[in-house]
C-alpha cells in the first residue's frame, strides 16, 4: 500500500512545480473545487503531439464532468516548426512542453508523455512505430494507464491513413493495445512491483467535425454526442472560453484561439470496451461509493457545502479537516491519495494562506552557498502555525512553532551550502544523447512526467487548526520588469563555467577560414581558467587556448577562435571545453524564455558540427524576406553569399541585383505586407530571377491572400 501512497502525492506534486507562482482561487472557485471533490472518476485522452489535444472537451471533461483528466501526448513536438521563435528540434520540444503545461493550468487537466521523438513528418504507422520502438512506447502508455487508472481513454485519431500522419494514427494503434494491456498481468509483467493491472471501461474516439478527412461515415454507429460548450456560472466563462484559451497556449505553432461561445456539439465513437448509450461514463461509478465505506464522505462535503460562506469561505476550514481525517480511515489506493491531495489544496485555498521561498539569486552553482528567504502571509481568522522548514538537499531544516498572525507577514532568512554533487538543473529525457526516434531515459520513475521536478526544493509543515499538512515548495527567484510586473524564475543548479559558441554548425565552402566566438559565463566568484577546443583530424584552430579570468558570479566574457578547414571533404564535430579550479566543464547555456511560458535554461554540450565540402555555386549576392526561427541566413553567409535581409522598403527598389530571392519559412504568416508585392516579385521572377518560396501556411487568411503567394491559383487545405 505505501507505494501508491508516495507515487500519487509525487505525481500530483509534480504538476504544481511546473508553475512556480502561485494562483488565487476565486470564491466561485472554491465552491468549484469542492463539487469536484465530490466526482470520483477520471478520463485520459491519447494523441501524438501537443496541439493535438481537444481543449475544448479537456475543460469540459474537468470542469463540467468534474473528473481527473489527463493528456498523453506520445511526443513533446520536436519535430515541428517554431513560429516565435528560433528553437528547433529537443529545443522546439522543450518550448512545447512548457506550452502544454501552460494548457493544462488553464482547461485544469495533467500533462504526461512517453519517451517518443517527433522524428518529423511520417508518412505510416509503420513508420512510427519501428523508429520508437514500438514495445517501448507500448511500455510507457501501459505504465501510465495503470498508475493513472482512468475509467474512460479517448484518441484524437483513427488507427488507419485517415489520421492524416503516421504518428497520427500510431497513437491510435498504441491506445488500442495499452487498453488491452494494462489489464492483462503478463503483459510488461516488471511494472507491477509499483502499480496494479487496470482495466478501462471504455475507449472511444473523439473525431475532427464532419468534412475533415479524419471522420467516420455516419452508418457506422456507435456515436455518443453531447454538447461541450456550455457555462459555468462559478468559474465565471464557458467552457469554450476556457478551451480557447489553453489552445492560444500553443504559440509556437501558431495557434491562436478566438474565445469560442456557445454550442458546441462534440461526437464520440465507440471503440472498444463496454459500449455507452447516452453518456461517455455509462456504467462508471462517479461517487465515493466506489471506494469501501466511501457514502459518507459525500454527505459530509454536501454539509460543507450548505455551510459555505462566500465572505468567509475560512469558516469552512475545520470542516474540511474532519472530512481529511474520515477520509484517512478509508482504504489505500491511488484514487484516495489522489482525493487526499486534491483535498490538501483545497484546505490551503480556503485558508488563504500564501507561501513562497525566494532565492537571492536566479542560479546557485555546486560547492556554492544559496541564500533566500521563506515568506508566509495567513489572511484568515484561523490559527495557524509553521511546525517545520526544511530544505532536504542542503540538509536544512528548523524545527519551531511558528504563529502566523492575520495579514502579517512572516519571514525567514536562510544560508545553506549546495553539496558540490547536487546535480545541475536539465530535463531528464535530454539528459542522455538520443536515437532518432526516442528518449533514452534512465530514471524509472521520472518517465512519462511532464518535466524534471527541481533540484533543489523545500518541505514545510503547516498546522491549520490543529490539522497537519506538508507542502512541497519550489525554490523560485523573484523580480520585477517594469514593464510587465512581477516575474518568478525556478531556481537553476548550474556548472561553475559554461562556454557557449554563437553557432550550432559550421559550412566551409572552400578552405577560407571562419571564426567562432564563444562566451563564458561563470555562476560562481573568481573563476580563472582558459578555453581551447577539440577538433576533427584535419581540421586546425587558433589560438590553441586563450584564458579568462571572471571575477564576478554571472560575469561573461567573449573569445574568438579561427578555425581552419582541411582541404577536402570533412565533417566532424568541434567540442568546447575550459579548464578551471582544476576540472574541466564542456556545457553551454541555453535558455528559453517568452512572456507565456516560465524561463527554461539547460546546458547541451558544448558541440559545433562542422561540414567542409567542395561547394559549386553561382551568384554572389541573394535577397531573403525573413520569416519565423529562421536561420537558413546565417546558413547562407556560411556557404560563401552576400546576403541582404529585405524588408518592406527594400522591395520597393532594384530587385534585379539578386541573383536569388528567398522567402523565408511562414514569412507570409509573419509579414502583413508580403501580398502586396507579389506583382513586383512576379516580375522579377519574369525578368530572369530566382524566387524560392519556403514552408507557408493558411494561417487564418482569405482564399485571396493564399493567392498571392505563387505565380498560379491554388489552395492550402489540410490533406497532407
Amino acid at each position: 500500500m505505501k507505494k501508491h501512497v508516495l507515487t500519487v502525492i509525487l505525481s500530483v506534486s509534480f504538476i504544481v512545480w511546473s508553475f512556480a507562482q502561485e494562483k488565487p482561487s476565486s470564491v466561485g472557485q472554491l465552491l468549484h473545487g469542492l463539487n469536484k471533490l465530490d466526482v470520483v472518476a477520471s478520463a485520459m485522452y491519447v494523441a501524438a503531439h501537443p496541439d493535438d489535444e481537444n481543449t475544448l472537451l479537456i475543460t469540459w471533461l474537468e470542469n463540467e464532468k468534474k473528473v481527473r483528466t489527463a493528456y498523453i501526448a506520445m511526443t513533446r513536438g520536436d519535430g515541428g516548426q517554431n513560429l516565435i521563435g528560433t528553437e528547433k528540434g529537443e529545443y522546439a520540444g522543450l518550448l512545447r512542453t512548457n506550452e502544454l503545461l501552460q494548457a493544462r493550468s488553464i482547461d485544469g487537466g495533467e500533462q504526461y508523455f512517453t519517451r517518443a521523438n517527433d522524428f518529423g513528418y511520417c508518412k505510416t504507422t509503420e513508420e512510427a512505430l519501428t523508429f520508437w520502438g514500438k514495445e517501448q512506447v507500448l511500455s510507457d502508455l501501459v505504465y501510465r494507464i495503470r498508475k493513472f487508472q482512468p475509467d474512460v481513454m479517448i484518441t484524437r485519431f483513427p488507427p488507419d491513413s485517415r489520421a492524416g500522419h503516421g504518428h497520427h494514427s500510431a497513437s491510435s494503434v498504441l491506445a488500442e493495445e495499452a487498453f488491452d494491456a494494462a489489464a492483462d498481468p503478463k503483459a510488461f509483467p516488471e511494472q507491477l512491483k509499483e502499480v496494479d493491472i487496470w482495466q478501462v471501461k471504455r475507449l472511444v474516439w473523439n473525431f475532427y467535425n464532419r468534412g475533415f478527412t479524419n471522420t467516420p461515415p455516419e452508418e457506422d454507429g456507435g456515436f455518443i454526442t453531447m454538447d461541450i460548450g456550455g457555462y459555468n456560472a462559478l468559474l465565471g466563462e464557458s467552457y469554450g472560453e476556457i478551451g480557447s484559451r489553453a489552445r492560444s497556449m500553443h504559440k509556437s505553432q501558431g495557434f491562436g484561439a478566438g474565445l469560442f461561445r456557445g454550442e458546441r456539439m462534440e461526437t464520440l465513437k465507440h471503440t472498444k470496451g463496454e459500449p455507452a448509450k447516452n453518456d461517455l461514463f455509462d456504467g462508471v461509478n462517479t461517487t465515493w461509493s466506489r471506494i469501501k465505506g466511501g457514502d459518507i464522505i459525500s454527505t459530509v462535503i454536501k454539509d460543507i457545502k450548505l455551510n459555505f460562506n462566500p465572505e468567509l469561505p475560512e469558516n469552512s476550514v475545520l470542516g474540511l479537516n474532519q472530512l481529511y481525517k474520515l477520509m484517512q480511515t478509508l482504504p489505500d489506493s491511488p484514487l484516495l491519495q489522489y482525493k487526499l491531495a486534491e483535498l490538501r489544496d483545497l484546505i490551503f485555498n480556503f485558508s488563504g494562506i500564501h507561501m513562497e521561498v525566494n532565492t537571492k539569486d536566479y542560479n546557485v552553482s555546486r560547492g556554492d552557498s544559496l541564500e533566500g528567504t521563506f515568506r508566509f502571509i495567513n489572511r484568515s481568522n484561523l490559527n495557524v502555525k509553521i511546525s517545520h522548514i526544511e530544505i532536504p538537499k542542503l540538509s536544512y531544516n528548523i524545527e519551531k512553532q511558528t504563529n502566523l498572525s492575520k495579514n502579517k507577514r512572516f519571514q525567514q532568512s536562510f544560508k545553506a551550502w549546495v553539496p558540490k554533487g547536487t546535480p545541475i538543473s536539465q530535463p531528464y529525457w535530454l539528459q542522455e544523447k538520443h536515437d532518432k526516434g526516442a528518449y533514452h531515459i534512465s530514471n524509472e520513475a521520472l518517465k512519462g512526467l511532464p518535466m524534471s521536478p527541481p533540484v533543489i526544493r523545500s518541505l514545510v509543515k503547516v498546522n491549520i487548526e490543529g490539522l497537519i499538512l506538508e507542502r512541497e515548495i519550489p525554490l523560485t527567484y523573484k523580480y520585477v520588469e517594469p514593464s510587465f510586473g512581477e516575474i518568478y524564475q525556478p531556481l537553476v543548479v548550474a556548472p561553475d563555467v559554461t562556454v557557449t559558441a554563437n553557432t550550432g554548425s559550421l559550412v566551409f565552402g572552400n578552405g577560407n577560414p571562419q571564426d567562432i566566438l564563444v562566451t563564458v559565463n561563470s555562476s560562481k566568484k573568481d573563476m580563472q581558467g582558459n578555453v581551447n577546443l577539440d577538433v576533427p583530424a584535419g581540421w586546425t584552430y587558433s589560438p590553441i587556448s586563450t584564458s579568462f579570468n571572471l571575477k564576478n558570479k554571472n560575469e561573461e566574457t567573449i573569445l574568438k577562435f579561427t578555425v581552419n578547414p582541411p582541404s577536402t571533404g570533412s565533417k566532424g564535430t568541434i567540442k568546447i571545453k575550459a579548464n578551471a579550479a582544476g576540472n574541466t566543464f564542456s556545457s553551454s547555456l541555453n535558455s528559453i524564455k517568452y512572456k507565456h511560458i516560465p524561463e527554461t535554461v539547460t546546458f547541451p554540450e558544448a558541440d559545433i558540427s562542422v561540414l567542409r565540402l567542395d561547394l559549386k555555386k553561382k551568384g554572389k549576392r541573394v535577397g531573403y524576406i525573413v520569416g519565423a526561427g529562421d536561420d537558413i541566413p546565417q546558413a547562407l553567409s556560411q556557404m560563401g553569399y552576400a546576403v541582404d535581409l529585405l524588408s518592406e522598403e527594400d522591395l520597393s527598389g532594384n530587385l534585379s541585383v539578386y541573383k536569388a530571392i528567398l522567402v523565408g519559412i511562414r514569412a507570409y504568416n509573419t509579414n502583413a505586407w508580403l501580398p502586396f508585392y507579389h506583382d513586383k516579385l512576379m516580375s522579377y521572377v519574369k525578368g530572369g530571377g530566382n524566387l524560392i518560396c519556403q514552408y507557408q501556411t493558411r494561417g487564418g487568411r482569405t482564399s485571396a491572400f493564399i493567392n498571392k503567394m505563387g505565380p498560379y491559383l491554388f489552395t492550402i487545405s489540410r490533406d497532407r
